[in-house]
Parts: C-alpha cells; structure tokens; sequence
C-alpha cells in the first residue's frame, strides 16, 4: 500500500519533467515516394556527408536505391551501414558509430523500423562526441551537449513514432534491454513515405497501427498540461487510425489510407514526447516481456481492458473523442458518448482479428506481474493510479477475454 500512495504521489511528475526536455521539432515531407527528396534536404541543410543506416531486409529489398540515389545526384557523399538487426546490440551501434565517424558524416539517415530508427539516436548521438563511450548512451538519460548529429527519419513502417521520439531501446552485452532517452536529439527532418508500407504483411500492419492508436488515445487520456496543438494532434491520430486502419487491412495498396495511417504514427510519436503513455503500456510491456508477445498484440490484449477501467475518470476526454471521430453527437451525455466510443474501438479490434483473451496467462504470475506494471507506471502521468488488487482484477479480463 505504501508503494501505491508513492505511485499516486508522484502521478503528475513524469508529465511535468517531459515539459521541461528539449524535443525535436523536425520538418515533415509527405508523399508515395517521398523519400527521394532526402538530397534536396541534405543540400538545403549544407550537409556533406551522410551515413545512411538501414537493415538487411529493406536494403535487400532496395528501397535504399532511392534516398541514396537522390544524395549522390547532388555531389554529396553516403555511406550506406545496413546491419541493423531486429533487435539492435551494444556491439552493432559500435560499429554505426565507427562507420559514421570513418565517413565525417555530418548527417545521419535512417531508414526502417524502430530498430533502425532508434539505432540510429544512439548512433547520432555517440559519433558527436567520439571520445565518450557508447555505453554513456545506455544509462536512463543521456545528455547530449549541443545535440546529437542531425538526423533524417524515414519510418518503413507506421506504428511506433520511433521517427522522433526521444526514447530509443537497444540490448547491452549480455542481452537485456536498455531504454534511454536521448536529451538533445536532434531529428531536422521526417519523411512519411507510403511506398515503404503498402507490401507490409497484414500482422505487421495491425499491430503497428494498434501500437500507434494506442499513443495517441493514452496521450489524449494522460493527466499532462499541453497545448492546443499538440492535444488536437492526438485526437486526429485517433480518428484517422480508426477510420483507415480498417481500410488497409481490407485494401492493403490503398495509397491514401497508408499515407494517413503514416500521418498517424507520426502524431502518436508526437503524444509520446508530450503527452506521455499510460497504464496500457505498462501492462502490455509486462504481459509483453512474460509470455514473449509482439508489442502490438500485447497492446491489443490490454487496449479495452485497461481503458474500460479508467473510464469513469476520463469520460468527459473519451465523450470528446467519440465526438470528434463522428461517433457520437451533440445530444448525447458523456456516459453515452464514451460507451459508443469503446464500443467502435471494440469493434475494429474485432475487425483486426485479434485476439480476445491470453489464456497461457498464470494467475501464479500476477505477482510479478503486479509489481512489473507498478514500476513501469512510474514513467507515465495516468488519469488514474491503480491499486494492485484493480491491476489484478484487470489480468483477469485480460487472461479471460474481456472485450464484450
């Protein structure tokens, strides 16, 4: 109980201490094959040298030939570093940084998933300073004096925000996780190119598109001071992924679905900078970390779940989104309005085909997961703090199936 009455004392910290942080304020070029203007932006910026960082399976694929192609046509120089794994390693961002520092890149573009993504802070921020250690990189907050090399966002896929968010994830020496977040991460630019997704496998796309939905109603929900800006950029995120995430499933070379779905990921990166996550998160990274689940299924089992049980503390923000989504009308009370949203955010789960219940969940582990999701709460400013018996209560609608 002592452990709650900490967590709820500090609920609102970690959305004040975001407000404090210095964050990218990137450009963003949009567009099927947008990714070809990354020369002009390179020479617009007075770059000379860029390392482009990639992984294997897009650079097999190709979908390099154009960002380096449009860097070279304008005379200037790109080193092209392609082995970023699934899940980066301690040992592969040495050898990014190595290469980034051979080069003199004054540039890093990064082309791919979150993994390549957030190789690539790590790798902007360590070839800035040469002489300090990678693993400075790997402690909780890594100051960067004067911000990191800048950096060229190109998301493969539309899900994370990784483009500009400042967090980054990579495994250390002996395989365990390291989260960090970059301070002074400096992205100049993202570019929201469809091209890349529209032959994404349909799994991919679901739990992507889930994982983005879910940053920008946790932002929406979060109990964070923002701007107007930044709170209707939540909002839209919402409702286009609701609208076209069901589009893509059903037409997966839908031009304009994908480029909204891109859009959308990238305003759910921009509530995760501002606005924080939340207590879906927390239970979806532990449920996550336990039973080895994909990131997006794991937020796909606890969405509604976690949601449902904050409710009467965010009906008046859920009431609003079910409004603005075209859900709801004028006439209909808070209550009402909020029910009719999760009822829709139900039904495209259901759409999605995912699944309703995780029945290998032991309730012999809900200790450790208990106190798992306790700690990892701490990052976030919930609406609500929730005591160990709710969270309890909450894995057993997540390990039953608790969507109708």
């Amino acid at each position: 109980m002592a452990l709650y009455y900490m967590r709820k004392g500090i609920r609102k910290l970690p959305g004040i201490v975001i407000k404090a942080a210095s964050l990218p304020e990137p450009t963003v070029t949009e567009g099927f094959g947008s990714r070809a203007k990354v020369g002009e932006l390179c020479e617009r910026d007075g770059i000379s040298s860029v390392l482009l960082v990639t992984d294997k399976t897009l650079f097999e694929l190709g979908y390099y030939v154009k960002v380096r192609d449009s860097i070279e046509k304008l005379g200037i120089k790109c080193t092209i570093f392609s082995d970023i794994s699934s899940e980066p390693t301690f040992a592969i961002i040495e050898q990014g940084r190595s290469a980034a520092i051979s080069c003199g890149a004054d540039c890093i573009v990064a082309l791919g998933g979150g993994s390549v993504l957030d190789s690539s802070k790590i790798i902007a921020a360590s070839a800035k300073h040469p002489a300090r250690n990678v693993r400075h990189y790997l402690h909780k907050f890594a100051l960067v004096p004067d911000k990191t090399l800048p950096m060229i966002s190109i998301p493969s896929t539309a899900g994370t925000g990784a483009e500009y968010t400042v967090g980054a994830v990579v495994k250390d020496n002996h395989g365990v996780k390291k989260s960090t977040v970059v301070i002074g991460l400096n992205v100049t630019h993202v570019i929201l190119d469809s091209e890349l997704m529209v032959k994404a496998p349909r799994e991919v796309t679901v739990w992507c598109g889930i994982d983005a939905l879910s940053h920008g109603l946790e932002g929406v929900l979060a109990d964070v001071s923002t701007s107007f800006e930044d709170e209707k950029k939540s909002f839209e995120c919402v409702r286009l992924i609701l609208a076209n995430l069901p589009m893509v499933i059903a037409e997966p070379e839908n031009i304009e679905a994908r480029q909204n779905m891109s859009r959308a990921a990238y305003y759910g990166g921009n509530a995760i900078n501002k606005q924080l996550a939340g207590y879906v998160h927390a239970f979806a990274h532990s449920i996550g970390a336990v039973y080895h689940l994909p990131h997006g299924e794991a937020i796909a089992l606890c969405l509604v779940p976690v949601i449902d049980a904050q409710k009467d503390r965010v009906r008046d923000k859920l009431a609003a989104l079910a409004l603005y989504c075209g859900f709801a009308g004028r006439h209909c009370s808070h209550e009402e309005a909020s029910e009719l949203f999760l009822t829709e955010l139900r039904m495209m789960l259901d759409f999605c085909g995912t699944d309703r219940s995780l029945p290998e969940m032991r309730t012999e582990d809900y200790d450790r997961l208990v106190s798992m999701i306790d700690i990892d709460s701490i990052n976030y400013s919930p609406p609500k703090t929730f005591k160990d018996e709710e969270i309890r209560a909450i894995l057993d609608i997540i390990r039953k199936g608790g969507r109708d």
